[in-house]
């Protein structure tokens, strides 16, 4: 594979389906993907944009968190990830990797469903890094249902928990410890404007991050603090072959797209570096898309 900042043609930068049948147990983890997701552990190189800020993102062992711990390390940030216990091994790469750049680390493993750990999240960044300057919000639930018939109270519940609830209970604990200049990014998804039948509860949740970072975005600004979302379209991240689709539509993941092939989440992270960053100083209650050519409404 060339330099990804090489010019070439977009369509054939990554791997494109069909990808073979890969089922994991939910969170799952990276390392048993196939292909591998390019989070920029190789193909990322920064210059100094977050250069000694202070990073926490929720669900950044993998996938589109982990891309943006990578990312935000290489750009001068201290970084910690929350993650799951069960995900352990995918938080120690990215320790490593946050740690092989020159910044600090934080590993915070816990389930964020728990309104008192998204609380210690926050308390244990601003202790261990001196504050806190970026709040990421990223960790997400994904299981495919068919039918509304077989989305059960429980996986309701634990949707809205992890996706909208975590969301509400970390940004509540943040906010009095972020300055002026300091920034909040939310992940939603192409979900929120074009919905999926088998992905009743998590569309739902991801229209809500909308709402919610908008709503948000007219309260902070008054003390200099941006939010802005980000709405993912398909991108290859262990979310995916982990419950979040059926194995048919892992096999074809991203080929409805314009190009072909799904996203790889370091083709993202520089949406959540410029977001995080002085560069975005007139950005506030804005969706960025990067679907792949869907747009978002």
């Amino acid at each position: 594979m060339t330099d990804r900042l090489t010019m070439q043609d977009p369509r054939y930068q990554y791997a494109a389906p069909p990808f073979p049948k890969q089922p994991q147990t939910a969170p799952g983890l990276v390392g048993k993907m196939s292909p591998t997701p390019d989070h920029g552990e190789t193909s990322y190189s920064g210059s100094g944009k977050l250069e000694g800020r202070k990073a926490l993102i929720t669900g950044g062992d993998s996938g589109i968190g982990r891309a943006a711990a990578i990312a935000y390390a290489r750009e001068g940030a201290d970084v910690a990830i929350g993650y799951l216990p069960s995900e352990e091994e995918d938080a120690k790469e990215v320790i490593a990797l946050i740690e092989k750049a020159g910044r600090k680390a934080l590993a915070l493993p816990g389930d964020v469903t728990d309104e008192s750990w998204c609380k210690s999240m926050v308390e244990q960044t601003v202790a261990a890094f001196g504050g806190l300057d970026i709040l990421v919000i990223n960790a997400a639930r994904q299981q495919t249902r068919p039918s509304v018939a077989d989305v059960s109270t429980d996986d309701f519940d634990q949707t809205m928990k992890t996706n909208l609830y975590a969301l509400h209970w970390t940004t509540k604990a943040a906010v009095p410890h972020l300055k002026p200049g300091s920034s909040i990014i939310t992940t939603a998804s192409i979900q929120a404007y074009e919905p999926s039948s088998h992905l009743l509860d998590y569309a739902t949740t991801k229209a809500g991050i909308v709402a919610y970072t908008k709503a948000l975005s007219e309260q902070v600004i008054a003390q200099g603090i941006r939010a802005n979302v980000v709405a993912p379209g398909p991108f290859w991240t262990v979310l995916q072959p982990s419950g979040g689709q059926t194995q048919e539509k892992v096999q074809n993941f991203g080929k409805d797209s314009a190009f072909g092939r799904p996203g790889q989440p370091v083709e993202i992270a520089p949406i959540y570096v410029l977001l995080a960053s002085q560069e975005a100083s007139f950005i506030t209650g804005e969706v960025f898309g990067a679907t792949g050519g869907k747009g978002v409404a």
